[in-house]
């Protein structure tokens, strides 16, 4: 999510308690804790932010992938990542910011910069936005996805994609360009035709709060016909809170809820699939 789509729709209301922890560990492998701990304001206090990575390992959530939307967030993110051993740190331009001109040579740098340090794991979240970028954006969109695709492969890191309404041309430009090995299609959006295509090409395939939402069943016929071991599950934290705490505030100490929506979907022992879960997330940004 770009914090320019705004957050304040989602930190509504009193932030709901915390769900029963998990029988085994799991990974928030998305979530933005500057903005869901701080603010679109300003970015929150060492003390806050150790509270929230405390409140999650509480559930059974000890890693986190904090991720980065522009350059000053994908610095913190960096930073954030070298100070806690539970945080690792994926750096981008988001395709919105990118759409509105922020994906100039010299931020482009200073992602490839931060793409060598190593706690940083990812680059994204970079990808396609057809719905809050309009068409006059989207060429920028396309050259900016094209070149952090080159960076993260470059450097050996795993590719956070941000995929909205632009399934097929995501894809095309993969297919293009060539995916990383690791490539992970964040907050997964898509059917179980599009699931298909993207688990034959070798994805991992992220599923946040949405997974749990009413008319969401699309999404859960995708997570069904997922092989676990492309699995992953996120929270997009402080957004897309899952049911039934829609419209108050998320954390990455939420995310068992997804995790126990997953087990429920796939059929999996909840606590095999906790196990799954962090196999997969060493596998894909390797080991914190």
């Amino acid at each position: 999510m770009s914090r320019s789509a705004g957050s304040r729709a989602n930190r509504r209301g009193e932030p709901p308690p915390s769900p029963e922890p998990l029988p085994s560990p799991a990974v928030d492998s998305h979530t933005h804790l500057d903005i869901a701990v701080g603010g679109e304001d300003r970015h929150p206090s060492d003390a806050e932010v150790d509270e929230a990575v405390a409140d999650a390992v509480a559930v059974g959530v000890p890693r986190l992938v904090q991720v980065g939307v522009d350059v000053g967030s994908s610095r913190w993110s960096a930073d954030l990542a070298a100070r806690r051993p539970e945080v690792l740190a994926a750096v981008a331009l988001h395709p919105n910011e990118a759409g509105a001109g922020a994906a100039t040579e010299q931020a482009l740098a200073e992602i490839d910069r931060l793409a060598a340090l190593p706690r940083v794991r990812a680059v994204g979240e970079t990808g396609l936005d057809r719905y809050r970028t309009g068409p006059e954006g989207w060429a920028a969109q396309e050259a900016s996805f094209r070149a952090h695709v080159e960076i993260a492969k470059r450097h050996g890191l795993a590719l956070v994609v941000h995929d909205r309404d632009a399934h097929d041309e995501v894809l095309r430009v993969l297919d293009d360009e060539g995916a990383p090995e690791h490539t992970v299609l964040h907050c997964f959006s898509g059917d179980a035709a599009f699931a298909r295509r993207c688990v034959e090409r070798g994805f991992v395939l992220s599923f946040a709060g949405t997974l749990t939402f009413g008319n969401a069943g699309y999404l859960r016929e995708a997570a069904a016909l997922t092989p676990v071991r492309q699995l992953l599950v996120e929270t997009d934290a402080p957004f897309l809170t899952p049911a039934p705490l829609r419209g108050r505030p998320n954390s990455s100490r939420l995310v068992p809820h997804t995790v126990r929506a997953l087990a429920d979907v796939t059929g999996a022992p909840l606590d095999q699939l906790c196990r799954a879960l962090t196999e997969n997330a060493e596998r894909v940004f390797g080991p914190w």
